[in-house]
């Protein structure tokens, strides 16, 4: 079951790179919603983006996206008299991300300019209304649908009215336990690491590179990387601590702090901004490698745990709790949580997974195993991007089935929640319409609209 609002996110997200007519395109005004037209050309630019995007609408485009593009409006009205407000500093780091994306697609700064016929900085302004009108668009529906519950009556009823022969498929899920050991890295490895920090900070405090630009170019953290190394703002309690104790010292932006470790490496940090009790910071990080000896030594050692417990010297849970590194799930006995706050359904925060929604490797081994069944060594990329050894126990699997209401009540609680928000979204467009000045040009009109009373005649 789709929902029909994402279908609108979709749209704009797309509809980020061209803001301007082709040139041969006569513009003319096609929709007046409000106080706001739109354009022919405003149709042009999104369904070109489309193009660029693969994306692929099932009907007309000049009658979906005049649509979607009016019932934006809609949003982005109601958005201004809620007085709903995006943080600017999200909005322009959200952008530098898109920029520094498109960037790596076509090439170059250079190219990327000759694409689009702006300069980066023209680029950038309009792409900061894009990315701001999504985010209004984004909290507007949360603020819809923010107060729907489902009763389990609703779900019984809900699962009732259903035909037995079209009953919703429930795929295979599972339950994971998981021991994992970090392989030991050399001093030496260490020592050539915090050397090369060292470098990269006398190279800033001595005028001869940017911070930014060695972040860009040596940074593992590639999400940061991109940004010249640049965090946004932040409070305390969203920086690792021992990170944040030293990010909050800096007070000279010109000056590069101290090297610090974290699970996820060895860091250098330079102070752009304070706020308050936020702050905004670059960073460089750099990750140890680990040599094959290294790891083959983690793979003898967690071999002998396996052997041991196979031999029922101890239980997997015992292990996992008493010797695992996974500081995620040693707590929880080793068993795994899904993360994926983009599942379908609402398995976020239990220990049930779909195969898709586990890492890679962890799929691949378990695929063939039976409950119970405790996999051979193998090798991962953990959470913080470390090379990890790892093996897995398959603690319960539901195989693939249609939807029971004793098995499956919440993936049937979850499916009435998009039917309730889809409902009062699609109730909400309507009654808004209803109260809005729409005019639409006549040789726009001819179309089937998935809302029906845009047209009163």
């Amino acid at each position: 079951m789709k929902k029909f609002f994402p279908a609108l996110i979709s749209l704009i997200i797309f509809a980020q790179l061209c803001t301007q007519a082709q040139d041969n395109v006569i513009d003319e005004v096609i929709w007046i919603v409000g106080d706001d037209a739109i354009l022919r050309s405003d149709v042009e630019n999104w369904r070109l983006q489309m193009q660029i995007g693969n994306q692929r609408l099932k009907g007309d485009p000049y009658c979906i996206i005049p649509e979607q593009l009016a019932i934006q409006k809609l949003y982005l009205h109601q958005a201004k008299l809620d007085s709903i407000e995006i943080s600017e500093n999200q909005v322009a780091m959200e952008v530098e991300s898109r920029i520094n994306n498109a960037i790596n697609q076509v090439g170059s700064k250079e190219k990327l300019e000759e694409y689009l016929t702006k300069p980066i900085s023209s680029i950038r302004e309009i792409w900061k209304q894009t990315v701001r009108e999504q985010a209004l668009v984004n909290e507007m529906q949360k603020k819809l649908v923010g107060s729907i519950k489902v009763t389990p009556s609703e779900v019984r009823s809900f699962f009732n009215r259903i035909p037995q022969d079209s009953l919703p498929y429930i795929p295979t899920t599972v339950e994971v336990e998981i021991i994992t050991l970090e392989p030991l890295v050399s001093l030496a490895e260490i020592d050539d690491i915090k050397k090369r920090l060292r470098e990269y900070t006398e190279q800033v405090t001595s005028g001869q590179r940017e911070f930014s630009t060695l972040a860009r170019l040596w940074s593992e953290d590639i999400e940061s990387a991109r940004r010249g190394g640049e965090l946004g703002f932040l409070g305390k309690g969203s920086l690792l601590p021992e990170f944040a104790t030293v990010a909050f010292e800096l007070n000279d932006p010109k000056k590069v702090s101290r090297i610090v470790e974290t699970e996820y490496g060895y860091h250098i940090i330079q102070l752009i901004e304070k706020r308050g009790d936020r702050i905004n910071v670059r960073h460089l990080l750099l990750r140890p490698k680990v040599s094959k000896e290294e790891l083959e030594e983690a793979r003898h050692q967690l071999d002998s745990v396996r052997t041991d417990i196979v031999n029922a010297k101890f239980t997997f849970e015992e292990a996992a709790t008493y010797l695992s590194h996974d500081k995620d799930t040693r707590n929880n006995k080793g068993l795994m949580v899904n993360q994926n706050q983009s599942s379908s359904s609402n398995r976020s925060g239990t220990s049930r997974f779909e195969m898709d929604e586990l890492p890679p490797e962890i799929s691949r081994v378990i695929y063939n195993m039976k409950v119970g069944d405790i996999s051979p060594v193998f090798t991962m990329i953990n959470s913080k991007q470390k090379n990890v050894v790892a093996i897995v126990k398959l603690k319960s699997k539901i195989e693939g089935h249609k939807a029971d209401l004793s098995e499956d009540f919440q993936e049937l609680k979850a499916m009435v929640q998009v039917e309730k928000e889809e409902a009062l979204i699609n109730e909400w467009v309507s009654n808004k319409i209803k109260e809005t000045y729409v005019r639409i040009n006549e040789n726009w009109k001819n179309c089937d609209f998935q809302m029906k009373n845009w047209i009163n005649e």
